[in-house]
């Protein structure tokens, strides 16, 4: 019988916290992450999106020597950080005997776009021989796991994957079938992002994915909702412990919840636009099941990519249908976006830890801003409040332009 794969440490930075407990707190009590940007001057940059949900209260220093902060972009620094409250909660101890057979997956979507932003300005502005030194590794998307690595002496692969907003989820999706294979022993997985930077903001909307609502921000993003106007960027990272089970209860580590299964598609149908029958997203949630070895009455609850954009929603919910037939009338399902934001390639680790604690705490999160019903969109999307089940199986959807699908199943551990 093949070992099962546990989860045994948590760690996280987002807008909603700088941990596990008080992210998990706000995230049932309906907080939302939204507020006006002050990582630049968003007017001053003529953009027309003037909210974000930024990481509040974040002082590097705080976690990290201050000379090397200076010297990581910050998704680097929430990369380190996450990490470390996973590794403490885990309690998993890196020797030079099992060095080797940890790895580390930690993954971006973009990378250090602050850096690069901030390079390229320096560059245009001053020339060159300004531009920092450290500027590649702050840029690069492998960063947060080759720091990772560097900082707790991790020696076996470390890599990021990259596909867009499904790379949390692809990285730990990964790390489950490296442990599987017994190429490892333990892995650190999941993903860090900050893209509120003006280019990236810009960019964003510029696509047309964008909630304009700066005014009424507190009432944005509404994914599912008649009348959403699109996602609200956010950032931070998520990362997790996995090891085998046989190995986490031979050190007496406190088991949180399985990593039953992945699986993982492409639309090959459009560069930003989901299939629009949701026909990826739904192959993808029926591989993680059979990943699982589970089937779609397993299933109690969904957390949703959920973006609040008008066409993912529709697409997801066409997907939910199409993956689990009548039974996705009686799923509950919600979005965390509407409270975290959209944390681009980070999100889907974040939503893999509040799966964790869903399937423990036997409580699921609400979708907040939910007040008018879409025709298009008619299941349980669990409406601003949270709400109390038993649920043994949960799973995870993560979709990212380029068409990846990326769907984990957690499962409760006994």
């Amino acid at each position: 019988m093949q070992d099962r794969i546990v989860i045994t440490g948590m760690g996280t930075v987002n807008p909603l916290g700088l941990d596990v407990t008080g992210t998990w707190s706000n995230l049932l009590a309906g907080v939302s992450g939204v507020a006006p940007i002050t990582l630049f001057d968003s007017r001053a940059a003529a953009l027309q999106v003037h909210i974000a949900a930024e990481v509040k209260n974040f002082k590097p220093e705080d976690f990290m020597d201050a000379k090397e902060a200076r010297r990581r972009d910050r998704f680097e620094q929430f990369a380190i950080v996450a990490a470390k409250e996973a590794l403490l909660q885990s309690g998993l101890a890196i020797t030079e005997k099992n060095a080797g057979r940890v790895g580390v997956i930690i993954s971006s979507a973009i990378g250090g776009l602050h850096s690069l932003q901030e390079a390229t300005l320096i560059n245009y502005k001053e020339g060159p021989k300004r531009v920092s030194p450290f500027l590649i590794p702050m840029l690069m998307a492998n960063g947060g796991a080759g720091m990772a690595a560097i900082e707790f002496g991790i020696k076996g692969p470390c890599f990021s994957v990259a596909s867009a907003c499904a790379s949390g989820s692809d990285g730990i999706g990964t790390a489950l079938m490296m442990l599987r294979t017994g190429m490892i022993d333990a892995a650190l997985a999941g993903a860090s992002e900050a893209t509120i930077t003006s280019t990236g903001v810009a960019a964003f909307d510029r696509v047309g994915a964008m909630s304009r609502r700066n005014d009424t921000y507190t009432m944005t993003p509404q994914p599912f909702d008649k009348n959403r106007d699109g996602l609200v960027m956010g950032e931070g990272a998520a990362v997790l412990v996995l090891e085998r089970e046989s190995d986490a209860k031979a050190r007496g580590a406190n088991i949180l919840a399985e990593l039953a299964g992945y699986g993982a598609t492409a639309d090959a149908y459009h560069v930003t636009a989901p299939h629009e029958h949701g026909a990826g997203g739904a192959a993808a949630m029926l591989m993680a099941l059979s990943s699982a070895k589970a089937n779609i009455e397993d299933v109690g609850y969904i957390n949703a990519h959920g973006t609040g954009t008008a066409l993912n929603d529709q697409a997801e919910t066409r997907a939910v249908k199409a993956a689990f037939g009548e039974r996705a009338y009686q799923l509950p399902i919600s979005s965390t976006k509407s409270m975290t934001g959209h944390m681009m390639g980070a999100t889907g680790a974040l939503e893999a830890i509040f799966c964790v604690q869903a399937v423990r705490e036997g409580i699921l999160p609400p979708t907040i801003h939910y007040e008018t019903p879409d025709p298009e969109c008619d299941l349980d999307y669990v409406p601003n409040k949270a709400r109390e089940a038993d649920v043994s199986l949960a799973i995870s959807n993560a979709f990212g332009f380029g068409g990846h699908n990326a769907v984990l199943a957690i499962r409760k551990y006994p």
